[in-house]
């Protein structure tokens, strides 16, 4: 629909030589920005329930985004009511920027980070939940933004739906275009005909999954301040949390099991929530997926819990509650911590290096590069094998008894392959700033995967504050990278994307 003769397609009313309609991208990025300011407000409200007098930032900071966002309205006026992929793409990458240069005003406006490459790195990090920070002092921080911190994983973590279904129906567009631009994973499972209703269900299962949390949270010694921004970071697996030593500030196993449960619920695919609120439990159960993540997460979690039962002289419990905590905060890329891992054997560290880098599930929360694509390859790998034996056999690859076509397999494929080197590049730029090699690789990979805890000096008892600046904008990039799945970022580098070619 929206690739349909491409030549015809027109700018203002006006037929131009670009494939780009900029007055829409204009006139919805402004109007995304107005409901950015209604956030900022909302945490100006939270601001004042506290008595705190930081609420007028938070009011300087909407004053500011609204007018941006006006004027944005303004340059997009009389446009043509229609959205082309290239527009999609381009209307993905910018929001995300814009969110993030407009959502660190707070923080420099307030002085709690004076530094734009610190502020932008922080805000950037909320956003895409990677959940890394550069505070050193978080408990310093007013109400009013330690819940934009943490308010921000929670915009983040639903971006699409939030972006797509619950603005653009105003503007009468078509919301599979936005849809498909975001979410560029190896499936997009339509739980209903309708965008919006979809929207709506799986709006649905994100707050059951908050709500639930927050009251088990509260049940189990936490203030109700404290419950809700931790759900918030939980369900977006996020990271952000109101304690400098984060949850192992709390000294609670009670606390620890319910944060990293529903850090997993939270990495599933949460159109099966929506198969299980209809009744239907075995599609979750079944789901090659669901079962790859539970596998993979349990096999690492029982050599790491031996591994702290031997050499750390932990006992039994709160060997498994360690390990179980740190494996699945890399595994789902939430990035909360209970326990310092740069203590425990050097083999672990690649175990989480592992767990990062793979992620949870497609149609989840979390990043990396996902359960579902290692399935595929590691499927596909065992194919190549048989085929050495049996050449003129054929073995397809089956996900949940499904035939994988070749088409995504070579997708998969490729996208694991650019994930790898753009860590790599990453890798070798902060080297050359002065980064030592296996803090370059830690960071890296988790700002990639979106993960938030690093290894060695920024690992999980350290901020990243001690990072040149230039290495945190190179990581911001990565962060945005990853959490867009590359390709809306990467496109916008293309030449012949912005050409009539």
């Amino acid at each position: 629909m929206e690739e349909a003769n491409v030549k015809n397609v027109y700018v203002g009313g006006n037929r131009k030589n670009s494939l780009i309609n900029q007055k829409m991208i204009c006139r919805i990025l402004g109007f995304l920005l107005f409901i950015e300011g209604v956030m900022l407000l909302v945490c100006a409200g939270v601001s004042l329930f506290y008595h705190e007098s930081d609420y007028i930032y938070f009011v300087y900071s909407t004053l500011i985004t609204v007018g941006a966002g006006g004027l944005l309205v303004f340059l997009g006026r009389k446009a043509e009511n229609k959205l082309t992929r290239r527009d999609g793409y381009c209307i993905v990458a910018f929001t995300w920027i814009l969110f993030s240069a407009f959502g660190m005003l707070p923080f420099l406006i307030s002085g709690a980070i004076p530094s734009v490459a610190d502020a932008f790195f922080e805000i950037v990090s909320g956003f895409t939940t990677t959940g890394a920070t550069i505070l050193d002092n978080i408990e310093s921080l007013s109400h009013g933004i330690l819940f934009w911190r943490s308010f921000s994983h929670w915009i983040g973590g639903l971006g699409i739906v939030f972006f797509t279904i619950a603005v653009l129906p105003i503007f009468g567009v078509g919301n599979q275009v936005l849809f498909s631009a975001e979410a560029t994973g190896v499936t997009h499972d339509k739980i209903h005909p309708k965008v919006s209703i979809m929207a709506k269900w799986l709006w649905t299962v994100y707050l059951i999954l908050t709500v639930s949390e927050t009251l088990l949270l509260v049940w189990g010694g936490m203030g109700w301040f404290d419950a809700v921004c931790h759900s918030f970071s939980t369900t977006a697996t996020g990271g952000f949390s109101t304690k400098q030593s984060s949850v192992a500030y709390w000294n609670s196993p009670f606390i620890e099991y319910v944060i990293a449960i529903f850090m997993m619920l939270s990495s599933l695919n949460f159109s099966l929530y929506f198969m299980c609120l209809k009744g239907k439990f075995r599609h979750l159960w079944k789901d090659d997926e669901v079962r790859g993540f539970f596998i993979s997460v349990f096999t690492v979690t029982l050599i790491i819990t031996v591994s702290l039962v031997i050499y750390n002289h932990y006992d039994i419990e709160k060997a498994f509650r360690k390990a179980l905590f740190q494996v699945v905060t890399v595994h789902s890329s939430t990035g909360f911590t209970t326990d310092d891992y740069n203590y425990w054997m050097p083999f672990t560290w690649m175990l989480i290096v592992y767990a990062t880098v793979v992620g949870g599930c497609t149609g989840s929360t979390s990043g990396g590069i996902k359960v579902m694509r290692l399935l595929i390859l590691l499927r596909n790998a065992k194919n190549e094998l048989a085929r050495l034996i049996h050449p003129r056999a054929v073995f397809p690859v089956k996900i949940n008894r499904q035939t994988v076509d070749p088409m995504t397999i070579s997708a998969v494929t490729t996208f694991t392959l650019l994930f790898l080197i753009c860590g790599f590049v990453g890798w070798v730029i902060l080297m050359m700033m002065g980064v030592e090699l296996t803090d370059a690789l830690g960071v890296v990979y988790s700002s990639l995967g979106n993960a938030g805890v690093a290894l060695g000096n920024y690992g999980p008892a350290f901020s990243w504050s001690g990072l040149p600046d230039g290495a945190k904008w190179i990581l911001s990039f990565l962060m945005l990278l990853g959490r867009l799945e590359l390709y809306a970022i990467l496109l916008m580098f293309v030449p012949s994307f912005w050409h009539n070619r």
